[in-house]
């Protein structure tokens, strides 16, 4: 007994402060950015309700997502928080809302959800975001245990919910969606991934040595996710089976799509729970194969079910081919994929020096993103267990968690970087959906955390010392979507190339700012390639940094705003 109580406090208190203490001996080129948190001052008040009672509803594990968009097209990002609810009297009006936060230009944000009507008072869960009528302004769809919801933007600041008209009407427990157009016929489809066969009715308690805990999502059946394949006239036709996404039911969570081979189509990831995961592959006709299995992404490295959360796409280490990382849970890595010229994956966890680091911590949300704008994508990812009493089964681990900063070091590798990144990664709390944005408009970007029953964190990006140059780029649609979604980017510079795709769903539950940003380093200058989703490219030379920059399909030139 002694001896696990010497080794309990190993891993909680003696371990990562060695860990620390070797991140911050070694100084060899490390950025110095640091991350501040300016809830407080933001403007940005939203308490998360997550239904909590001693009756351990499996459904108040999951937390909820976050949007970064444009909604009011004025060129800054907007917040949208997705809220839970009161479970055992679903009808009583707690308070408990979704809300949107408008930009004033400044990083400062003001509560418009009355005004703009979104503030739905269901159990939400995720978001996604894209402009699915191509009238210019970016829609939302918000999955729930419940009845999701589709918000059409009206471009006067309101919105109107199109659900019922629309035809897309989810009735089971839904998580994470994406928008994409699949068939590449210049409209967006969408698909949802659903979780488990759980109600509050049925609920049956479970325990762990004697003590009330949530169940093990294996309690629960999965539930076959569902795919909307868009009309061209604001309305979806239901079209799972035909697509090739009806053969399996699991309990899915994480969504995004992402043209991992590289063929001009929209193919697709889900990570599941408990369940394997999957990834389809895209015919360029909006048909689908599922490939996981075949590509080495299903399973752990030894071929273990994993619980999949949170999902990203990203190329860490600028070969051009989307490489992929999953956030499991404890004493479970988070798997990082890397793509073998977009066929295979090999699984580089702990070759990449981030597996060890991420195996005592329960992990949701992911982003990869370049921080220090090196050009080199780094990734986040954000921690926090489910159970609020796991000290009384589990004295190796606690509820509230320090999220994770990984820096990349530009030869394949990671260095875990938290404990030297600003007081923003000070928080231990029990995080879920994560977003990233510059929020500030100041060209760097900036983090949106969620948190449990907490207050929502907003993590401004602060460069102390002078990071890398970098760009922004805003993509219109014509002939393609008009929110660009799909729409791969080339980025040249400093003997390199980066690649980006405008993407819709990400993370876990949540929805990253649609422009893309590149970190170029000491490159004063660039050259830009741009493939629409319908087939036509684009390309400009000697493009200027340290720009907002806005491309319009078929328009030969860049305007900066």
């Amino acid at each position: 007994m002694r001896d696990r109580i010497y080794w309990c406090f190993f891993i909680k208190t003696v371990l990562p402060l060695l860990l620390s203490l070797l991140v911050t001996s070694n100084g060899d080129g490390e950025p110095t950015v640091r991350f501040t948190d300016v809830t407080a001052a933001s403007g940005v008040v939203f308490q998360h309700e997550d239904g909590r009672s001693y009756k351990k509803y499996f459904v108040e594990t999951l937390g909820s997502g976050i949007a970064l968009f444009d909604y009011d097209n004025d060129n800054d990002v907007d917040i949208y928080l997705v809220n839970g609810a009161n479970l055992d009297s679903p009808g009583t009006t707690t308070g408990a809302m979704n809300r949107l936060y408008r930009n004033d230009g400044t990083g400062h944000f003001v509560d418009v959800t009355e005004a703009s009507r979104v503030g739905h008072h269901g159990y939400g869960v995720g978001v996604c975001v894209g402009d699915y009528d191509n009238d210019g302004w970016l829609d939302m769809y918000v999955t729930n245990f419940g009845g999701n919801v589709l918000y059409q933007n009206n471009g006067d600041g309101t919105f109107s919910d199109r659900t019922a008209e629309a035809g897309v009407a989810v009735s089971e427990w839904s998580a994470g969606c994406a928008f994409g157009d699949v068939d590449a016929d210049g409209d967006l489809d969408l698909y949802v991934a659903n979780y488990v066969d759980f109600s509050v009715e049925t609920h049956t308690p479970c325990r762990v040595k004697g003590i009330l805990v949530y169940c093990s999502p294996r309690t629960y059946d999965g539930v076959k996710d569902v795919f909307f394949r868009n009309n061209g006239d604001g309305t979806f036709t239901e079209d799972t089976q035909n697509a090739g996404f009806d053969n399996f039911a699991a309990r899915g969570l994480g969504v995004t799509f992402g043209d991992y081979d590289a063929d001009g189509d929209a193919d697709l990831y889900v990570a599941n729970d408990a369940d394997a995961n999957f990834l389809y592959n895209n015919d360029g006709r909006g048909r689908f194969q599922e490939q996981s299995q075949f590509a080495g992404v299903a399973l752990s490295e030894h071929g273990l079910v994993e619980n999949g959360m949170g999902v990203a796409f990203g190329d860490y280490d600028n070969d051009t081919w989307l490489d992929l990382v999953v956030t499991n849970f404890q004493h479970q890595t988070n798997t990082l994929y890397h793509s073998d010229a977009g066929e295979f994956f090999t699984d580089q966890t702990y070759s990449s020096g981030t597996g060890a680091v991420s195996l005592p911590y329960l992990a949701w949300g992911v982003n990869f993103f370049d921080f220090d704008q090196d050009g080199f994508q780094d990734f986040f990812v954000a921690n926090g267990h489910i159970h609020d009493n796991v000290e009384l089964i589990d004295s190796s681990t606690t509820y509230a968690q320090r999220n994770h900063l990984f820096w990349n070091k530009g030869d394949g590798t990671f260095t875990d970087v938290t404990a030297g990144s600003g007081p923003g990664f000070a928080l231990q709390r029990s995080s879920r959906g994560s977003a990233v944005g510059d929020l500030d408009n100041d060209g760097d970007l900036d983090l949106v955390v969620s948190n449990v029953g907490e207050r929502v964190d907003i993590l401004r990006n602060d460069d102390e010392h002078g990071s890398g140059n970098w760009m922004t780029l805003k993509l219109v649609g014509t002939v393609s979507n008009r929110s660009a979604i799909g729409t791969r980017v080339l980025v040249k510079a400093g003997g390199y190339t980066q690649v980006r795709e405008v993407r819709s769903g990400s993370s876990y539950l949540s929805q990253n700012d649609l422009r893309l940003h590149f970190g170029v380093g000491a490159e004063e200058s660039v050259a830009l390639e741009i493939q629409w989703q319908r087939g036509s490219v684009q390309k400009f030379s000697e493009v200027p940094v340290n720009r907002f920059l806005k491309v319009i399909e078929g328009e030969n030139q860049i305007e900066a705003y």
